[in-house]
């Protein structure tokens, strides 16, 4: 069977979709590759952030549920999102940028072989940047060409998740034994693994961590991390083995940009498998995608009533210069 590549995307729930637009596209300068519904509430705004073109792997997404109260972190939930840069250079850029903006950050670290900048936005949302410069494994995208960072400082991806866990031996089992994954390394509480290529787009952290209580799932949490598969039918495949081990799923879900199978892994913690394609650019011009109401050909004939249902958000970019802020 073909294997998970890696990381395909990251869904977390925030506050205002406006606010978040506004943190990503001119704090983080990620380029909004589609701005839609989320297709089972579809009052609910559903923003996707990616490199330059939509690729697989790179995108961070958000749901805006009308009315949900703050989420709170603990132990047992995806804890953390990294995203990827081009080198330790990257990462001194954005620490004036951070400072600057006024942004909390933990100044550069290293953990593992990667150095990395932790920060969160206004929602408490943890995020790290991790360093490529000696990376090897899994390739990254391509900046936002017009974004207002710099090309080689720029966010090209999405490195590993950081998922806190109560049980580790159990979830051990589940990243090595169900999706195939390998530990590769240890630093106290905190677990590498690695799958197929390898590097910071084809990882998780696990950490231990038996102290703290049970996060509860809010605006400031990650609802849900995307493994990236090549086709469609690698999701059959997927589900096969996934459901031979006990696990329950979802079954194949369309989603027009990629199709998903969902599997809980642990508790709080979902995990989707998600297809490399079609992509983000089916049904959008590469240079306004993201600009207007996407909806998939199925919720097509419920445009009036879903733009009835959701605010406007003003996200055109293209008859804007945005110019580059070098530190």
């Amino acid at each position: 069977m073909n294997p998970i590549r890696g990381m395909h995307h990251v869904t977390a729930i925030t506050s205002s979709a406006e606010k978040n637009y506004e943190f990503f596209t001119y704090v983080l300068g990620m380029r909004l590759v589609k701005k839609t519904v989320n297709q089972d509430d579809i009052q609910t705004y559903h923003l996707f952030f990616a490199d330059d073109e939509g690729s697989a792997g790179t995108d961070m997404t958000f749901f805006d549920f009308p009315g949900i109260p703050k989420g709170s972190h603990g132990t047992n939930e995806i804890y953390k999102t990294s995203l990827r840069v081009p080198s330790d250079a990257a990462l001194e850029y954005w620490v004036k940028r951070f400072d600057r903006l006024g942004i909390a950050h933990t100044g550069i670290k290293q953990q593992f072989d990667v150095k990395t900048l932790s920060f969160a936005d206004f929602d408490d949302q943890q995020y790290q940047l991790v360093s490529d410069e000696n990376n090897n494994g899994r390739a990254s995208g391509t900046p936002w060409k017009n974004g207002p960072i710099p090309i080689e400082f720029g966010i090209t991806g999405l490195g590993p998740v950081v998922v806190r866990v109560a049980d580790f031996n159990f979830f051990k089992q589940v990243l090595e034994k169900v999706f195939m994954y390998k530990e590769i390394a240890d630093e106290g509480a905190f677990h590498l693994f690695e799958v197929d290529e390898g590097g910071n787009g084809a990882r998780i952290i696990v950490e231990h961590n038996e102290e703290l209580p049970p996060a509860r799932q809010g605006y400031g949490t990650v609802h849900h991390a995307a493994l990236c598969v090549d086709e469609r039918e690698d999701l059959d495949t997927w589900q096969q083995r996934i459901e031979q081990f006990g696990f329950n799923t979802s079954g194949f879900v369309e989603r027009f940009y990629f199709g998903s199978l969902y599997t809980p892994v642990a508790p709080q913690v979902l995990f989707e498998i998600a297809t490399a394609g079609p992509g983000f650019m089916e049904d959008e011009p590469y240079e306004t995608v993201g600009e207007k109401l996407a909806l998939p050909p199925f919720l097509e004939p419920q445009r009036e009533q879903i733009e009835s249902q959701v605010r406007e958000i003003d996200t055109v970019r293209s008859t804007k210069t945005i110019e580059k802020e070098y530190e």
